[in-house]
């Protein structure tokens, strides 16, 4: 990372305040990468499902080739705000671009928001999504067979949740593989705020079976995790009990990169871009877990 961004970042700082969010997209929005015929084609805005807010868009590689691995990336938001990003914003089409540039089908997506949609609303929405992929994904390019996904923050909480309760998994095998950027696992031990409480509530009868975790620690399915030196205290306690509990349970650690120099936004802001530290690592993973096309 370049000096002078990486010194921004850290005066930035890692309290999750309206200004720390303002400042590092405007950090990064120079540098985003963004779709262009010589990298991707895009179809925008299609729906998966009845609600206003089902909605993806598929980044087709402009290089022809066979049934691609697909990349579906779930943004953040705090569980009550986000969005895939419209045609001229350069958040997320950078990751979809991306995604793109490295031989996948890229897919970015929004879904329903708490507190009108809470707990399991995210889950639900990513079934959605890969029953969709799974039915629609050759007409765009992609293998509905080796479908990955992508999430950051309550994007994160809501692909753990998918992978962890296999009650959304239908009658079909799972996906390929999942990416947790910064999310949240444990709801027990969660240090609950008014975000967190929108989504699951306030009743600690039920933070057990919201928990991820020990799905996450049984599930077959690949995962990688990821934690930033500037997240905010939850989420490296959140990071932190997972490695705990993981190793607890299967005498090892899980896959975890630490993001120096990052903070809470810094790794899906900076994918594509010249400051992409963290692209190469991804997509080592995507084809390491079945996502290579060669």
């Amino acid at each position: 990372m370049d000096d002078q961004i990486r010194k921004r970042v850290r005066e930035i700082g890692s309290v999750m305040r309206p200004e720390m969010f303002a400042e590092t997209i405007a950090l990064f929005a120079p540098l985003a990468l963004r779709p262009s015929p010589d990298i991707c084609t895009v179809e925008r805005n299609i729906s998966y499902g009845p609600d206003p807010r089902h909605r993806l868009d598929v980044f087709q590689p402009a290089t022809k080739g066979g049934a691609r691995a697909i990349v579906v990336y779930v943004h953040g938001g705090g569980f009550i705000g986000g969005d895939k990003g419209a045609e001229s914003a350069p958040f997320y089409n950078n990751v979809g671009a991306w995604a793109a540039r490295s031989g996948f089908i890229g897919v970015t997506m929004t879904y329903r928001l708490a507190p009108a949609f809470p707990w399991p609303a995210g889950a639900e929405d990513l079934a959605a999504v890969v029953a969709w992929l799974r039915a629609n994904a050759t007409q765009h390019g992609g293998d509905p067979g080796r479908i990955f996904l992508v999430g950051q923050s309550a994007g994160a909480a809501h692909v753990a949740s998918y992978v962890a309760m296999t009650c959304f998994h239908g009658d079909r095998p799972t996906i390929a593989g999942a990416i947790m950027l910064s999310g949240i696992y444990d709801v027990v031990r969660l240090e609950h705020g008014p975000f967190e409480n929108a989504y699951y509530g306030t009743d600690p009868s039920r933070f057990p079976d919201q928990s991820s975790l020990p799905g996450l620690i049984a599930t077959e399915t690949p995962c990688l995790f990821t934690v930033a030196e500037y997240d905010p205290p939850l989420f490296q306690r959140q990071a932190a009990l997972l490695a705990e509990e993981w190793f607890r349970a299967r005498r090892a650690l899980p896959r975890m990169l630490f993001l120096p120099d990052g903070n809470h936004m810094t790794a899906a802001l900076s994918l594509g871009s010249s400051e992409d530290s963290l692209g190469g690592e991804l997509a080592a993973f995507i084809r390491k877990s079945g996502g290579d096309n060669a």
